[in-house]
């Protein structure tokens, strides 16, 4: 009989946490089911040698993770999943209850396509045009992209997101210049890009990383995570003193990050990212 103990990673419902707390039991493993690769959803396994327990979370994308720790055997992870069915079924039925319709399926190109751009559902539409080079217009009214005839669905998307993903840059260079000259700091570089995990990060070097999807979020929300992240720079923590400066920037910054534990985990959903197996664990915090 191999007794192991485990650990249970929960979501809180804001979205804001992965790992909010632990519970911790000992399994006896040789009485669950071994017959576990046949989940009813897709499941990326992660060794991960300086975990402690095998822990099993569900991320803002409604990937699930089982993160096996070195001393564990997959059978023994994946037996410990099995005894959590219930509890990942729950979790990804409240991203569904929380997941716009629309999201949830890709862009069909037919004209009846929506997206959130600055936290309003802009209509999607595609422009048939003779430009050897295709254009997109981000425009409050609505989002077109301008391509010939033949352009294939799946390209024009491609296109669009890296159209979001180049004006999220631009409006987050805006805000960080705006916020730090406000704050008296100096950052280095600005990274955007696409994480799971988390909205933003700072390093002790001034380096800022930023989620491309802020740019989907209500502006202020956008700015909120850029003060939170700027914010790190003389508080690499979340001590009150970091709390502080973070208020006087933006006395009503609770409304925003409120904002984004109710309507976070949905902002992934739109344009999604297929999963990947070699994409980082999800982390204790949204923000770094």
């Amino acid at each position: 009989m191999a007794l192991v103990r485990l650990s249970t990673t929960l979501n809180r419902e804001e979205g804001l946490s992965v790992s909010d707390r632990h519970d911790f039991i000992e399994l006896n493993i040789s009485s669950l089911p071994q017959d576990s690769m046949n989940f009813p959803f897709p499941v990326q396994e992660r060794v991960n040698p300086k975990a402690r327990y095998i822990r099993v979370a569900v991320n803002a994308t409604g990937e699930v993770v089982l993160t096996i720790p070195r001393y564990a055997t997959k059978a023994e992870a994946r037996a410990f999943l099995v005894s959590r069915l219930e509890w990942v079924r729950e979790q990804l039925g409240k991203l569904e209850s929380r997941t716009p319709e629309a999201a949830r399926r890709p862009l069909r190109w037919d004209g009846a396509d929506v997206l959130p751009l600055r936290g309003t559902e802009t209509p999607v539409r595609w422009s048939r045009a003779s430009l050897s080079r295709p254009q997109v217009r981000l425009l409050p009214e609505a989002i077109t992209v301008f391509a010939p005839q033949d352009t294939r669905h799946e390209l024009l998307t491609r296109l669009l997101k890296r159209t979001l993903i180049n004006e999220a840059r631009l409006e987050a260079e805006d805000l960080l210049n705006q916020e730090a000259h406000r704050l008296g700091l100096r950052w280095r570089e600005l990274r955007i890009g696409d994480p799971r995990a988390q909205w933003g990060s700072c390093t002790p070097e001034g380096v800022i990383s930023l989620s491309w999807r802020l740019l989907l979020a209500p502006p202020e929300v956008f700015r909120y995570v850029v003060i939170h992240e700027l914010c790190h720079l003389p508080h690499p923590d979340h001590s009150p003193r970091f709390w502080g400066l973070v208020a006087q920037q933006m006395p009503e910054w609770s409304l925003h990050r409120d904002w984004l534990k109710r309507h976070g985990a949905g902002l992934h959903r739109w344009l999604a990212r297929p999963p990947d197996a070699d994409a980082p664990p999800p982390q204790a915090d949204l923000f770094g």
